[in-house]
């Protein structure tokens, strides 16, 4: 558990666990997240890698930032991080806004990215999510976290999970209220105005590394659909379709989802 300083001077923070002689592999958070949101895959994964965590900035324990930036920022916070840590190649795990990261890594840094999972992952900001985009912003700009739950969170999660899972969401919504003050809120703030012009689909034919895409048959923030343009583009991709989940499917279906992406990386390295 330790920060490292980037390139322009941020303050980034990381987590190592498992042995450092197994493969790397290091997974990008979604927008809403941050390191302790993969505290129940450590055992699993560790089983068999190198596991790498990271906070982008303005994420967990990174650094807060003043000024507005860009979404490829990031990518080259992830380089940074790979060569403090003397990797020349990782196998890149990304979520959602994570995901749009590991593409934008995948297509500038080739070298560095030795097989890529995007799960629930968009490569074109559309019409619909960016409306949705600037419905969780005026959510942001209440400043209250129960009320941010209530106006964002349904979209994130699945009708079955809801259904299956409300007293659990409600505590979550308890933890939302008591934890999340108005540094957290502009951070996410920033972050989620990073990309308006995100779209790289007419670059997705530059990724040739093995690449797994993640979907769920319920995720309305980026449905099958946006996931299969990417598979049309990305030569010899896999695209598994985890059933019965939302966005959320890492949380929803996190057996799956763990098994799916060990046994890929596991095949192709």
């Amino acid at each position: 558990m330790s920060l490292f300083k980037t390139t322009d001077g941020t303050q980034i923070y990381f987590e190592e666990h498992g042995n450092e002689k197994d493969l790397p592999l290091l997974i990008l958070n979604g927008i809403m997240m941050s390191t302790p949101s993969w505290a129940s895959f450590i055992s699993g994964f560790t089983k068999h890698f190198r596991l790498i965590l990271m906070d982008f900035r303005d994420q967990g324990r990174s650094e807060r930032k003043d000024l507005q930036y860009h979404i490829s920022v990031h990518k080259s916070d992830v380089v940074d991080l790979l060569d403090h840590l003397k990797i020349a190649q990782a196998n890149i795990v990304g979520l959602s806004y994570g995901g749009q990261v590991a593409e934008l890594l995948a297509i500038a840094n080739p070298d560095r990215v030795k097989s890529l999972v995007l799960a629930n992952t968009p490569a074109r900001i559309s019409p619909y999510l960016a409306e949705l985009g600037e419905a969780w912003k005026e959510a942001a700009e209440l400043f209250d976290g129960e009320r941010f739950f209530k106006l964002a969170i349904p979209f994130i999660y699945s009708d079955y999970f809801y259904n299956q899972n409300l007293a659990w969401l409600k505590e979550r919504q308890k933890m939302f209220k008591s934890t999340l003050n108005r540094e957290w809120f502009e951070g996410f703030i920033r972050l989620i105005s990073s990309n308006p012009d995100f779209n790289v689909l007419d670059e997705l034919d530059e990724i040739q590394c093995p690449t797994l895409l993640l979907g769920a048959d319920r995720d309305i923030i980026t449905p099958i659909e946006e996931m299969k343009m990417i598979h049309e583009r990305v030569r010899n991709s896999e695209f598994l379709i985890i059933k019965d989940a939302g966005h959320g499917a890492f949380l929803e279906k996190s057996e799956e989802f763990m098994t799916a992406i060990i046994g890929f990386v596991l095949k192709n390295c």
